[in-house]
């Protein structure tokens, strides 16, 4: 068990609104408080980790574009199976997707042949990311995947501009999970759903390092937390959880 303290941010950004740290206490004909948002912690960093904790998991270090050989590495379709894991995703021709933290666009592409009359946004912080992207875009002749860059606590789409959205071991790296729940929130329409593929945490024969793995409980208590409803786990991948939430 991690032993953090909290860190006195002034606020974050949850649910589409912004929630302080410290309330008064209402008075008998207020409106009943806002829930306080989970506070972010730290801790001495791990080998992994970046010592920064958001209830109660230290968040990872990110991979970053010199690790585009092992997102497109051959063995992945049977390490992950990738090709599976977008059937059950269950797009409608026409959705609008964002790939959050798209990387090299491995899943980006992929899913946008199943979308002729939609889109993939691939959304990563990285500028050499879509260098790439956008290289590989003009390589494979595929138009519907727009690149797109976002910061670390926001996508920076427009208000219920999405169908949906796809995050594939992506999440556990975020540095403002909450910020970024939060702006998911805003940018998905009623109903949206998001797709959180992690690596499961609760098998120990998954060979991917601990902070780069996700147990459902921990996935479900943050983005619960963040207003999300949970749809369902998809377990039936290699490595992978597919877990399916949805905006009310």
């Amino acid at each position: 068990m991690l032993k953090c303290r909290p860190l006195l941010s002034s606020v974050l950004l949850v649910g589409g609104a912004i929630a302080l740290f410290f309330w008064t206490r209402p008075t008998a004909n207020s409106a009943p408080p806002v829930a306080p948002p989970p506070a972010y912690g730290s801790c001495p960093p791990s080998a992994d980790g970046i010592g920064k904790t958001f209830m109660g998991r230290e968040i990872s270090h990110v991979m970053g574009h010199p690790g585009i050989g092992w997102l497109e590495r051959t063995t992945r379709e049977k390490e992950e199976a990738p090709t599976k894991a977008i059937a059950l995703l269950e797009l409608a021709p026409d959705a609008v997707i964002a790939d959050i933290g798209a990387g090299s666009g491995y899943y980006s592409f992929r899913i946008a042949r199943l979308l002729p009359k939609g889109e993939v946004v691939a959304v990563d912080i990285q500028p050499e990311m879509l260098a790439f992207l956008e290289k590989e875009s003009a390589r494979l002749g595929v138009r519907n995947v727009r690149p797109h860059l976002g910061a670390v606590d926001d996508v920076k789409l427009p208000p219920a501009s999405l169908d949906a959205a796809l995050m594939v071991d992506a999440y556990h790296e975020f540095d403002h999970p909450a910020e970024m729940l939060a702006s998911l929130r805003s940018a998905l329409k009623s109903k949206g759903r998001i797709y959180l593929l992690e690596f499961r945490a609760e098998d120990e024969n998954v060979p991917i390092k601990p902070h780069h793995k996700m147990t459902e409980v921990q996935a479900r208590k943050e983005f619960e937390a963040a207003g999300f409803r949970f749809v369902v786990n998809k377990p039936d991948l290699p490595w992978q959880h597919l877990l399916v939430f949805e905006k009310p």
